[in-house]
C-alpha cells in the first residue's frame, strides 16, 4: 500500500515491518515533549536504542554519508517511538509541522540534504506527502555524547 493511500501510520508502520525502539529517556533535566494546544514540540532525539548510543562521530570523517543518513534515520525512529508514548498512537498525527535535523560534519562536509532524508523519507513513508514538514539542516562542530546527528520536531494533532 502507498504512502498516499487510506492507510493510518500505525498500519502503514506494521505493513513496512518498522519497529520502533523503546521511547527514549532524557540525558539530562528536560522532557521529551511539550503540548500547547494542538501543537507538540519534541526535544532533540538522538539515534539510540533505550538509551544507548547506535553510532557516534562525526559525518565526513568518521561516517560516510549513507551512514549519517541511517543515524538520522534511527534518531526519527526514536523520535516516533516518543510521539507514540506521549500520543498514544501515531494516527493522532494529523501534520508533521517541522523538522530540524542538526549534525556534526567535518568543515567541508556538503552533503546535509541527503543525510536528513534519513528522517524525511521516513516520514513520507509513514504519513504520506501532504503530511511532510518544513524542515532544515545545520552541520556543526559537535554534538552531546558525541552523537553524530539530532532531529527536533514539530507535530499538530487532532
Amino acid at each position: 500500500m502507498s504512502a498516499d493511500s487510506v492507510a493510518s501510520a500505525e498500519q502503514r508502520l506494521a505493513e513496512l515491518g518498522i519497529v520502533l525502539p523503546p521511547p527514549p529517556s532524557p540525558f539530562g533535566s528536560y522532557v521529551e515533549a511539550v503540548r500547547s494546544g494542538n501543537l507538540v514540540y519534541f526535544s532533540g532525539m538522538v539515534p539510540v536504542w533505550g538509551h544507548e548510543p547506535i553510532v557516534r562521530g562525526r559525518i565526513g570523517e568518521d561516517l560516510t554519508t549513507e551512514q549519517g543518513k541511517l543515524a538520522t534515520e534511527q534518531a526519527m525512529l526514536s523520535g516516533l517511538a516518543a510521539a507514540r508514548e506521549f500520543l498514544g498512537s501515531l494516527d493522532h498525527v494529523t501534520r508533521i509541522i517541522k523538522l530540524t535535523v542538526y549534525m556534526a560534519t567535518t568543515q567541508g562536509f556538503a552533503d546535509h540534504p541527503k543525510v536528513a532524508d534519513g528522517a524525511t523519507d521516513l516520514l513520507l513513508k509513514l504519513f504520506g506527502k501532504e503530511k511532510l514538514p518544513v524542515r532544515i539542516v545545520l552541520g556543526v562542530a559537535s554534538m552531546p555524547l558525541g552523537m553524530p546527528v539530532i532531529v527536533e520536531f514539530v507535530l499538530e494533532v487532532a
